[in-house]
């Protein structure tokens, strides 16, 4: 049985959990959530037993599919038995013997210092995105691991929607679209625009606090276009914007409680990548009016045909369902390593992968090593912005580029 603490209880969490009751729905019974942990108690306990405790902070979004819409989950609807313990000092739950493993879903700035604490324990870790505050901090947490011996998975869910999956196998070398070419995403108004704060939480607009956009929905973004392309972001040459620099909370249809920003909420960049295809991407929390979104979600070219959503169209033919086509074509065997059990929520397939590992004595798919990389061509956007030149993504990598960084690594000791 591995015994599972979480770290970090904002409402995000809810959507965790739905994953968690996901698995143990479809049988997946070797895992339990013995303990919780959050700087308010009363965040915690919100999420210990249905009918009991302090009421659960309502969610900050309305938009159907967005994690942040998920609320109204408990332990108790999945496991009515387990006594959970709460904490208010993350140190604590982590030298507690009430846990073997560590779902650390904190802010950028923590992730490194929970990490630490953990793999000091040889407790196994699976970390939210991006990875860490910095490219040095996340260095750190994948050197840690590796001399702990223990599994270091990072929470990137995008690759595992059910859609992104069907896309992998497009462009993989048994699908329809053959190899990828080209690639072009964006949206511009869906989120917190105009001049909102993102999630309701004010160090998403603060560098030192490694927030702006390029680095909240990057490594998503990234990792997505890794997976699909089946090959490594060479390079990147990107521009960022602080379209809205002062953002707001809405109380009783009233702007609240400004805050200034001087991270980005804009972002554009050009990429290569290894295998020759290339593609752009861009992103804002800010757009008056209405939103703005290309094709019907990210668009992807291929030797043979066009992708986007669930369409697919080949060169000569007429456009069909590709999920259609992924279950009439694609080997059973890879439906059952992408959807075991048919679960088709991300996740729980995310969560799943990190704890099969742990019991293999293996690293996940998306692994520290996985995040390491998106994080890096997140990093690569802003430090392109900032040279005002194109990037390889090796010097950010590396650390031989890292003049955004410099602040956020100094303040939190990682210069």
């Amino acid at each position: 049985m591995i015994r599972i603490g979480i770290i970090g209880c904002g409402r995000i969490l809810a959507a965790h959990l739905e994953g968690y009751k996901i698995l143990r729905e479809a049988g997946f019974d070797n895992f339990e959530i013995t303990a919780l942990c959050s700087r308010k108690r009363e965040d915690a306990e919100s999420y210990v037993k249905r009918g009991e405790g302090p009421p659960q902070r309502t969610p900050v979004s309305d938009i159907p599919g967005d994690p942040l819409a998920v609320g109204d989950q408990y332990l108790s609807d999945f496991q009515p038995d387990t006594e959970v313990e709460v904490f208010t000092d993350y140190r604590d739950l982590i030298a507690s013997d009430r846990v073997d493993a560590i779902n650390d879903f904190t802010i950028h700035s923590l992730h490194h210092q929970i990490a630490a604490l953990a793999f000091e324990k040889k407790k196994h870790v699976l970390s939210q995105k991006p990875l860490a505050v910095s490219m040095e901090g996340a260095r750190r947490m994948c050197e840690q691991a590796e001399a702990a011996g223990v599994t270091f998975g990072v929470f990137e869910n995008l690759r595992f929607v059910e859609g992104v999956r069907h896309q992998q196998w497009a462009f993989s070398d048994c699908g329809p679209a053959g190899a990828l070419q080209m690639a072009v995403m964006g949206n511009i108004g869906t989120w917190w625009a105009p001049d909102l704060i993102v999630a309701e939480t004010p160090w998403r607009h603060v560098l030192s606090e490694g927030g702006g956009m390029a680095l909240d929905l990057g490594p998503h973004f990234f990792d997505m276009i890794r997976y699909i392309g089946g090959s490594e972001v060479e390079s990147i040459s990107a521009r960022t914007e602080v379209v809205e620099p002062t953002r707001y909370l809405v109380r009783d249809d009233k702007k609240v409680n400004p805050i200034e920003c001087d991270a980005d909420d804009t972002f554009y960049a050009h990429f290569k990548m290894q295998s020759g295809a290339s593609g752009s991407m861009f992103g804002s929390w800010g757009g008056h009016g209405t939103k703005t979104v290309v094709g019907e979600g990210p668009v992807f070219y291929g030797a043979n045909g066009r992708v986007t959503g669930d369409s697919i169209q080949l060169d000569g033919c007429e456009p069909r369902s590709l999920k259609e086509w992924y279950e009439s074509e694609a080997p059973d065997s890879l439906k059952e390593a992408q959807f075991p059990k048919g679960i088709t929520n991300d996740f729980a397939l995310s969560q799943l992968d990190w704890l099969q590992s742990i019991e293999n004595g293996t690293q996940p798919e998306c692994s520290g090593g996985e995040g390491l990389r998106d994080l890096a061509c997140a990093y690569t956007v802003v430090e392109s912005s900032l040279a005002g030149r194109e990037v390889n993504v090796e010097e950010v990598l590396t650390g031989s580029l890292r003049e955004y960084q410099k602040p956020i690594d100094s303040k939190f000791g990682l210069a």
